[in-house]
């Protein structure tokens, strides 16, 4: 939309400044009475971001019932990890929120998974809007290969149609803690890089269309100690502007990162609070048997 054009209505406004999910017909603007309040820290920008909410969400690959209604609140501005052993559903959650899921074929999902109360299953939302506001980091770092350390960040951009300016890429490098180490370099192929810079270049590619969410699964299972320490350090950082929702095995991360858990067991919910809690005072004895290490 072109600077000339006023909108008619608050409601416009708020959808003109901050595009969100789409819905044919209209848009469908994301909570405008709590618009973002942005402020620019030193070395950061600082964002309400909005809570993501599960509702009896269940999923399936073919016959297979991997995930069985599950309820579940991420909220806004911190970061939740979901623990749980292989095959309890975790990964399948996280794809379930940006609609990845359903690209897998035979695969399908029910319930609610609302973004600022915006259900991102109606059939009317826009999945690219979706997977706009609501980004991806997965466990082998993926930089596009063909593509320089400028153009893998800016990728997303081109995606969604908007112009990509150097200032846009040096922020999200920036926000992904990379700048320093790539900025004399940015036109080298981004596969050039070593593993904890890729992921933390495939964070940043994320990070450029300002996603509102973040998901990350096991984000650091790859990397070596001192890069999984600054992956940690970047979840801490990033905090500060949007809701995060780590997938992890490692205990430790966990409990270093997280400021809530949620443990899941055969696709199910066993139990969901402050990661202190969890990892010391649990309600159910499963949780406290796999956070011990007495399975899984």
């Amino acid at each position: 939309m072109s600077d000339d054009v006023t909108p008619r209505t608050r409601e416009d406004q708020v959808y003109r400044d901050d595009p969100r999910l789409e819905v044919s017909g209209s848009p469908q603007h994301v909570a405008p009475e709590t618009p973002r309040v942005e402020q620019r820290e030193p070395g950061r920008i600082v964002r309400k971001a909005p809570p993501v909410v599960l509702e009896r969400l269940n999923a399936w690959y073919g016959g297979m019932h991997s995930v069985r209604d599950l309820t579940l609140t991420f909220e806004a501005n911190k970061a939740t990890a979901l623990i749980g052993p292989s095959g309890s559903g975790k990964s399948t959650v996280v794809r379930c929120i940006n609609r990845m899921h359903e690209e897998i074929p035979g695969a399908r999902a029910e319930g609610r998974v609302t973004l600022d109360e915006v259900d991102v299953y109606d059939a009317k939302v826009d999945v690219v809007a979706v997977r706009r506001s609501i980004g991806m980091v997965f466990q082998k770092p993926n930089p596009f290969p063909t593509m320089s350390i400028y153009d893998n960040v800016g990728a997303g951009l081109k995606l969604t149609a908007r112009k990509v300016e150097h200032e846009q890429v040096e922020r999200a490098l920036r926000g992904a803690g990379l700048w320093e180490e790539v900025k004399d370099r940015l036109d080298q192929p981004g596969i050039g890089l070593s593993g904890g810079q890729q992921q933390r270049l495939c964070i940043a590619r994320a990070l450029a269309v300002e996603p509102d969410v973040l998901l990350m699964d096991e984000p650091a299972s790859a990397l070596d100690p001192i890069s999984t320490l600054k992956i940690e350090e970047l979840v801490e950082e990033l905090k500060h502007s949007i809701t995060i929702v780590i997938v992890t095995h490692n205990m430790q991360q966990a409990a270093r990162v997280a400021d809530s858990t949620a443990f899941m067991l055969n696709g199910e919910l066993v139990e969901h609070g402050p990661t202190t809690k969890i990892f010391t005072n649990p309600d159910d004895t499963r949780t406290e048997e796999y956070v011990t290490g007495k399975f899984g």
